[in-house]
This record gives structure tokens, C-alpha cells and sequence, in this order.
């Protein structure tokens, strides 16, 4: 009993005990569970009606993309800048197709396979022709060459040979986005046709607007630009600004967060030291290739961006500051070092040789391999003696395993390699030499070629040069100078003010950039502004951001965030203030014209008080009239004349853009030669509603709730 009633006289003090454990267990699994919330929102790409991408599973269809154009193009890499392009697209994607994809669910509308079928066999749909299943003879594409391919795709995968799966895993992952692709593209356009289906015209419609096309209108027009009415006349103040803005407040909604950013961007250049001592390189380089030093070893000497291949090239081979060069020039002569600005480079540049070339040759050739490279060169021998003594040189290709065809070798094939090697070379210039009907025997370690030139076409121009191009780089030493008192200054100044109040002292510009958005894949157009990008979109008004390095390793950057606006009505503030302030101040302008002009019944009264008097010829209801006196174009004008009879004065002041107007219709006629056809005019009202109907995208975008983290990953 005695232990019973410790127990009890503990009771309170276990109670607390065993709450505060309940609530640590609670609050752990709740943090545990806001961190998995968390993490899951930091690998989230973004987001469109609650359907959310991955970073994993954008990457996904960003590779995917490339791939296709890697194929397509011929390509091995992209560069930054369409990398960036191919992410938008991506994105782009993404978001308009999970929308439509929402509301054509909401319609009940899908493409069915059996519809997807049909669309193959008809062959007919534009991006089918972007396949590898086009039929050679009828240039269109061919279900069964498709068919054949997705077959043997099975039979190969089955197989397990990995060399030939290479191959046909890229055309069928090809295949697979082409089809991905046109799917959607059906399922928009029965979702447009759907909207079409429900815009009509009517006979009425179509004929006002057809009057209103074509009624010309003769006037004489009394102007009273706003100009000749002083700022200082008119009065604003805040409230009529305010009233200004309630009255356009939807132009001023925003969908989008952006920010507003001050920053320094200063970029590192070459210090005269550093010109100075590339300059001495290209000298040396001048004096090598002056000399009659091998051009290949001075170019390689002095480690020139072009190498030196020695095969004649066309100008189309050149940076086109050393094609501009080349044509004036001697054989033999070398230039002084000259700089190139829109590349930053010092160059100079040796014509070696100089040449009337094929830019295409057809040819044939038969390749010969042997044991060893002797019995090679033995049977090459026996068949250019053969092709010599007038043997037919397909049946001897056929011989040895050949077909022996003719086919064509241009100059772009091989006039931007990087690197030669020997053997190549002499195949090159065997072609580039060789005359029609002549035949050589070429003989390469690892066997010989029997070539034959059958044609040559096109002669032109092709040069052997060498180019010595550097560009004008900083040294080391020239950045940590430069990155010292840029970091100094970031240091010194970790407020806008300061950045500001002293930027000029340290030799820099504090430049302004509005409305930023998250969208965007750099900073004030410099490459490699990711971080930066990320710490503006995560800092608050008047922070400093710490100082970056970015560009292609050149520019320093400090940025400073000013303002914020967020999703919603933009404030009243800056250049909003601004604009509202100039459009008060041009109704107010117009009042005091509509006052002036106000009981004037005749053009004559209009010109006694100050107007600008002119005719103005043709103006229709569709088409806004330009009124030179005012200097503005003045789409009011043209409906206030479509309202108004002929012989009539206009019964009040029209508010134009430039001025206040009066006017006398003088006469109104139909356009000459035009005549009404209620079918056509009916189907060009439609067109224009599915035009209006076409932007249905954006109203569904808006109402989407899109979230865009991009900017956080890429």
C-alpha cells in the first residue's frame, strides 16, 4: 500500500514526463516529415495544375531532346546558349501539354491508337517527313519501312548483339519522341478544331464589317496637339494618379514574381604588359614565317588557336578577318601582326601557295589489302597496270569485293579538320590533283588505294596558309589585380548606398535592371550567373550579394536586390508613377483642347482658335489614321470619322494620342473595285475569331498556378 501511494504521489510528475515524451516523438515524426516536404520541394523542377517535374525526370526529357537533335543535325555537342534554348522548349512543353492534356480530359477527348494507325498509313502528316521512313522513290513517309524497323528493333534486342543495338536504340528512341510528339500534336489540334466549331458569323456581322473595310473617308481635319499646351498648365496630383491607375489597375496585374537588381559587372581585360608580350610572340612568329622557317613548326611554336594543315582550303576554310586577308596577298608574303576586335585576337598570317582547284570532284576507288603491306602494294600495282591497259574498272572492283561507284568529295568535307595526318593528306591531294580520267596508285602503311578522278567541277580559289591567331588574353597576375580591388570594394561597401556612392572611385558603374524573372538563365546577359541568379530570387530588399566569378572566367560581379514584386497588382511606385503621371497629364492637355474647341460648329472656328487645319484622304473604320500635325497615330479618330454622315461636322472633340480633333466629313464612298461576298467575308471573320481564339493557351497558363523553379538547378 505504502508503495502504491509513492506511485500515486508521483502521478503529476510521470504525467508531465510522459507528455513531454509524447511530444518530442510527435514533433520528431512532424520534423522528420517537414524535411521530407522539403527535401521533396528542393528536387522539384516546377509544377503545373498540382502535377509536379523532378529534376530527374526534367533532365530526362531535356536529354531526350538533345538526342533528337544531336541525330538530326548531325551534332556532337550543343553550345550553352542552345542548351538553354532546348530547356525552354522542354519546359514549354511540359506545361502546355499537361495543360491541354487537362482540358481535353475534361472534354473527353483522347487520340486513340486505331486513330494514331490511321495517321501512318494516310502518311501524310508533316512531321512524319522529319523520320527515317521516307520511301526514296515517293519522297513520302512509309508505314511498312516502319514496321519492317520495329521488327527487327525486337529481333535484335532478343539477340543481345550490342554493336548493331547501338545503332537501332537511337533511331528507336528517335521514333519513340516523334511519336510521343505527334500524339500530342493530334490531341491539340481536335481541341482547336473543337474551339473552332464553336466560333460562327452570320450574314449581318459580315456585312457591317465588309462597310466598314471598304467605306473611304475624305475629312478636314482641325487639330490641337497637346503639345502646344505647357506641363506646367496642367496640375497633377497624387490622387489623380491614383484614380488613373484604379482605372487600368488589370494592365498592371502580374503572374509572375520578378525582382529589381543593381550591380556591378566589370569585366577583366588584357593589361598593356600582357598585349605587350603577346605582341612580341607574334613578331617572332612574323620573323619565323619570313625567314622561310617550315610553316607547320612556326604555327606550332607559337601555339597558334588554327593549326596548320597544309592542304589547300577554299576562304570558307578561314576566320573571315584571314579570308578578307588572303585575297590581296602574294604567294609567299606575310603580313605584320594586325588585331582582329570583334574576336580579340593579334594574328598573322603566311600565303604559302595559291591555286585553281576543283571545289568538287567524282571519283572511284578500289581498296587493296593483302597479308602483309607488300603483297598490298603488289596487287595495287597489277591493278593500276590492268586500269592503265584499259581493263574496266568496275568489273575489277567486283574482283576484289568492291561495287567500284562513283561518288562525289568536296571541299567541305575536309577543309575545317583540326588535324591531318600524312596519309590522308595524300589521298586529299590526289583528288584535288588528279585530271579527269587519270588514275593513281596510292600506297599507305596499312595497304593501298587505286583511286580514279572521273570529274571535276566548279574551280576555284584554294590557298595553303598559315595563321598564327592568339587571342589577347590577361595574364594572372592582370586578374588577382583586378579581383583585389574588386573584392576591396565589395568588402568596403555592403549596402546600395555605398555601392553606389563609391563605385566611381574604384573606376566602376553601378548599372539598373528591372523585373528580372526566375525564368531567365543569366544575369544581365553574363554566362555563368547561375548562383548569383539563385541568391537574388532568395535575398531581401537592400541585401549585397557576395562577389561572383563568372562569364567564361573574366567577370566579377557584385549585385544588390532593390525591390520585389511579388504575384498580384504592381505598386504605385517608379516608372509605373511615372507613365500613369504622363497619361493624366494628357487627359488634363485634352480637357483644356476640348474646352478651348468647346461651341465650334465649322472647321473655320476651329482654325480661329489655334487649330492645325489639314485634309486627310481614305480612312477607313480598319485601318488607324496617322495625323502628321500631332505626330501619333489615331485609331479614335478613324471610328469617330465611321460615326459621322457625310457633310456632317463632327458634334464633339475625339481624344487622340497627339491632340484634340474636329472634324468635317466631306465625302464617303465604297473602295473602288470592292465588291461584297458574304461567304469569304463570313470565313474571314471566323478566321480572325480563332485568331483571338488561338491565345486561349495563355487565359488557360494564368489559371494553370505554373510554378518555375529552374533557375535553382539550371
Amino acid at each position: 500500500m505504502a508503495a502504491i501511494g509513492k506511485i500515486r504521489s508521483w502521478g503529476p510528475v510521470l504525467a508531465t514526463v510522459i507528455g513531454l515524451a509524447l511530444f518530442a516523438f510527435i514533433a520528431e515524426e512532424m520534423f522528420r516529415s517537414c524535411e521530407a516536404t522539403n527535401n521533396e520541394r528542393r528536387q522539384q523542377v516546377g509544377e503545373v495544375l498540382g502535377k509536379k517535374i523532378s529534376v530527374q525526370e526534367f533532365q530526362a526529357l531535356v536529354d531526350e531532346y538533345q538526342e533528337v537533335i544531336k541525330m538530326t543535325q548531325g551534332r556532337d555537342n550543343l553550345s550553352e546558349e542552345e542548351l538553354n534554348q532546348v530547356k525552354d522548349q522542354v519546359w514549354q512543353q511540359f506545361v502546355n501539354n499537361t495543360i491541354l492534356e487537362a482540358e481535353a480530359k475534361k472534354v473527353g477527348l483522347t487520340v486513340t491508337d486505331q486513330e494514331m494507325q490511321n495517321v501512318l498509313k494516310a502518311g501524310t502528316n508533316p512531321m512524319l517527313m522529319q523520320t527515317p521512313f521516307l520511301n526514296q522513290q515517293t519522297g513520302r513517309f512509309d508505314v511498312s519501312q516502319l514496321t519492317k524497323f520495329l521488327d527487327d528493333y525486337k529481333k535484335i534486342k532478343s539477340q543481345g548483339n550490342a554493336q548493331m543495338m547501338e545503332q537501332y536504340e537511337r533511331i528507336y528512341s528517335y521514333w519513340k519522341f516523334m511519336e510521343k510528339n505527334l500524339r500530342q500534336q493530334l490531341l491539340a489540334g481536335k481541341y482547336q478544331s473543337l474551339l473552332a466549331q464553336s466560333l460562327l458569323s452570320n450574314p449581318v456581322s459580315a456585312k457591317m464589317a465588309f462597310d466598314d473595310q471598304n467605306t473611304e473617308s475624305d475629312i478636314l481635319l482641325a487639330a490641337l496637339p497637346y503639345s502646344t499646351i505647357k506641363d506646367s498648365e496642367v496640375e497633377v496630383s497624387d490622387a489623380d494618379i491614383k484614380a488613373k491607375y484604379n482605372e487600368q489597375k488589370e494592365m498592371y496585374k502580374q503572374y509572375v514574381e520578378s525582382r529589381d537588381i543593381k550591380y556591378v559587372d566589370f569585366q577583366v581585360v588584357a593589361s598593356k604588359a600582357d598585349r605587350d608580350a603577346l605582341m612580341k610572340t607574334m613578331q617572332e612568329a612574323q620573323q619565323q614565317l619570313s625567314a622561310g622557317i617550315a610553316p607547320a613548326e612556326a604555327v606550332r611554336k607559337a601555339q597558334s588557336q588554327v593549326p596548320y594543315t597544309g592542304i589547300f582550303a577554299t576562304r570558307n576554310a578561314f576566320p573571315a578577318d584571314i579570308a578578307a586577308k588572303i585575297d590581296s596577298m602574294a604567294v609567299g608574303q606575310v603580313t605584320a601582326p594586325f588585331e582582329t576586335v570583334y574576336d580579340n585576337t593579334y594574328n598573322v598570317v603566311k600565303l604559302v601557295n595559291k591555286a585553281l582547284l576543283p571545289d568538287s570532284v567524282e571519283y572511284r576507288q578500289i581498296q587493296v589489302g593483302g597479308e602483309t603491306a607488300e603483297a598490298a602494294h603488289k596487287t595495287a600495282d597489277s591493278i593500276y597496270t590492268a586500269l592503265q591497259g584499259g581493263a574496266d574498272f568496275e568489273a575489277l572492283a567486283k574482283k576484289y569485293g568492291q561495287t567500284g561507284a562513283k561518288q562525289w568529295f568536296t571541299s567541305a568535307m575536309y577543309e575545317r579538320a583540326q588535324t591531318i595526318d600524312a596519309d590522308t593528306k595524300s589521298y586529299i591531294e590526289a583528288l584535288n590533283n588528279l585530271e579527269a580520267g587519270q588514275t593513281k596508285n596510292l600506297e599507305f602503311s596499312q595497304g593501298n588505294i587505286v583511286l580514279q578522278v572521273t570529274a571535276r567541277k566548279a574551280m576555284v580559289n584554294k590557298y595553303d596558309v598559315a595563321v598564327v591567331k592568339h587571342t589577347i588574353d590577361f595574364s594572372k597576375s592582370t586578374y588577382s589585380d583586378a579581383y583585389n580591388k574588386f573584392s576591396q570594394y565589395v568588402s568596403e561597401n555592403n549596402n546600395i548606398e555605398g555601392l553606389e556612392k563609391n563605385a566611381q572611385k574604384f573606376g566602376f558603374r553601378v548599372l539598373e535592371r528591372q523585373d528580372l524573372y526566375n525564368s531567365e538563365h543569366t544575369v544581365a546577359g553574363i554566362r555563368s550567373t547561375r548562383d548569383a541568379m539563385k541568391w537574388i530570387f532568395d535575398a531581401k530588399t537592400g541585401n549585397v550579394s557576395p562577389l561572383y566569378e563568372c562569364g567564361n572566367n573574366d567577370h566579377l560581379l557584385v549585385v544588390a536586390l532593390t525591390a520585389i514584386h511579388p504575384v498580384g497588382y504592381r505598386e504605385l511606385d517608379g516608372n509605373i508613377k511615372e507613365q500613369l503621371k504622363q497619361e493624366v497629364i494628357r487627359d488634363k492637355k485634352f480637357d483644356k483642347a476640348a474646352e478651348k474647341l468647346a461651341g465650334v460648329k465649322d472647321i473655320a472656328a476651329a482654325k480661329a482658335k489655334g487649330a492645325v487645319v489639314d485634309s486627310v484622304r481614305q480612312i477607313t473604320f480598319s485601318a488607324p489614321v496617322f495625323v502628321q500635325s500631332a505626330g501619333s497615330s489615331e485609331p479614335a479618330l478613324s471610328g469617330a470619322v465611321a460615326a459621322v454622315k457625310q457633310g456632317q461636322f463632327s458634334p464633339a472633340a475625339v481624344k487622340g494620342n497627339g491632340a484634340a480633333y474636329l472634324f468635317q466629313v466631306l465625302s464617303k464612298k465604297q473602295r473602288e473595285g470592292a465588291k461584297f461576298d458574304e461567304k469569304q467575308q463570313a470565313q474571314q471573320l471566323r478566321q480572325m475569331a480563332m485568331q483571338a481564339a488561338g491565345r486561349f493557351m495563355n487565359e488557360l497558363y494564368l489559371k494553370a498556378d505554373v510554378v518555375d523553379n529552374r533557375y535553382l538547378f539550371f
